[in-house]
Parts: C-alpha cells; sequence; structure tokens
C-alpha cells in the first residue's frame, strides 16, 4: 500500500507540490495525470526518496520513506522515464547487479533474472552489452530490472514513452498481471487513452495541487470519457 499524507515541496519559498493525500490500495493501479510542469515527477521523487519532502509523509509497505528508506525500497520497484543502464553489461549481469544490491541469495537472483528476462521478451539479447540495444528493448529491460525485488509497491514514471505496439501490449499485460497479485501500482501519465484502459483511480494534478480524483465508473465505457473529464478540470 501507497499512502500520501499531506505532502508538499517548496523551493525558496515557491510550493512546485503543496497538500497531496491520497493512497494505492493492494492490487491497485492509481494514475496520476497533469498538464507538464503540474507536478508529477517532484511527486515520484519524493515518494522514491529522491526528495526531501517540505512537509508530509510518504508510507510505502507501512514504512516512512524519510525514517525507514532501506526498508521502502527493499520492497519497492521503480521505473522512472529516462533510463539510466550500465551499457557495458549484458542484461544478465545488470539484473545481477541489481539482486545483489537487494541482496538476493544466488539461486534466488539467477531464477528471478531467468524468468524476468524471458516475460520481458529478451531472450535473444540477454548475452549483448546493453550499448546496443533499442530504446524499446532498454525500456522493457528497466521494467524488469524494477521487478527483480518481487515488490509489493511499483512506482512507475511514463512507463509507454519509446515502446512499439508489442512492447506496449506486453508492459499492460504485466501491469494486469500484478494487480491480481496485490501489487500497489503508481502511474504517472500523460497518456489519457492508456489511464483509461488500466486505472481503477486517476487523480488530476494542476499547479502542484490535487484538483479531481476520479473513479473507473466516472470514466470507464465511453471512448475519450476521461480525456473530457481532464480538459475539464484543468482548463
Amino acid at each position: 500500500m501507497i499512502e500520501l499524507n499531506n505532502i508538499g515541496k517548496a523551493y525558496g519559498g515557491k510550493w512546485a507540490v503543496k497538500g497531496l493525500t491520497f493512497s494505492v490500495e493492494e492490487g491497485e493501479l492509481f494514475g496520476l495525470l497533469g498538464p507538464n510542469g503540474a507536478g508529477k515527477t517532484t511527486t515520484i521523487r519524493m515518494m522514491t526518496g529522491l526528495f526531501r519532502p517540505t512537509e508530509g509523509r510518504v508510507v510505502i509497505n507501512g514504512c516512512d520513506i524519510m525514517k525507514e528508506p532501506i526498508a521502502v525500497k527493499s520492497l519497492t520497484g521503480y521505473v522512472p522515464d529516462n533510463s539510466f543502464l550500465y551499457e557495458k553489461l549484458t542484461a544478465v549481469e545488470f539484473m545481477s547487479f541489481l539482486a545483489s544490491l537487494y541482496k538476493l541469495d544466488k539461486t534466488t537472483a539467477l531464477a528471478r533474472t531467468e524468468s524476468l528476462i524471458e516475460i520481458f521478451g529478451l531472450g535473444d539479447v540477454k548475452d549483448n552489452l546493453i550499448e546496443g540495444y533499442s530504446h524499446g528493448m532498454r525500456q522493457r529491460l528497466l521494467f524488469a530490472s524494477a521487478l527483480i525485488n518481487n515488490p509489493g509497491a511499483l512506482i512507475i514514471d511514463e512507463p509507454f514513452v519509446g515502446l512499439d505496439p508489442y512492447g506496449v501490449r506486453l508492459i499492460k499485460e504485466i501491469l494486469r498481471d500484478l494487480c491480481s497479485r496485490g501489487v500497489a501500482i503508481f502511474l504517472a501519465t500523460h497518456s489519457l487513452h492508456l489511464a483509461e484502459e488500466l486505472c481503477s483511480r486517476v487523480g488530476i494534478i494542476k499547479q502542484g495541487s490535487l484538483i479531481a480524483i476520479k473513479e473507473r465508473e466516472e470514466f470507464a465505457g465511453a471512448k475519450g470519457a476521461l480525456e473530457d473529464i481532464f480538459i475539464e478540470v484543468t482548463s
């Protein structure tokens, strides 16, 4: 479970994010939507411990990210919008390196690495250097690496950028499967039609403040309904 309790981030007296409060339940895919510069990335950086909130608390799996960062990160997966991968490693080497950071034993690390590489369709290139991967391959490897620790919570920033239709479908299927297994998923995205398809709830942020939370019943069924809601509340 992911909980944000009145979190905010200020720079020089100006609030980039202010008073965000919401939760993501086990097995739920919650989407955060907003115009460019609305505060989505700042929110994610506070959720992952990269930024210290000026006020409020982020609690993941029952632990405060600022007070117990190691405990939170050991049970959380994070997919950033811009991938950073060690290009002189192969996919297997990169996954093994991450498994060692989580202190997984070798048997578990190998089993999870092999399974995730197969699930994400990277078997044919697993022993190739990452520097030769396409953007889509890198994005899939990034997703796979976020799951090496079998997280109970997954935080994702713009996951579909640069993916081909096969990659998009694959990630959608994996997200649905993770939800069915009880993982709490937070997704920040500009893609309204994908949020409309995947999310059980969405929050809409503007100028750093949460201005609406909509249940699936309010936007599912009619094509473009979420776009209409988004434009209405942000205009």
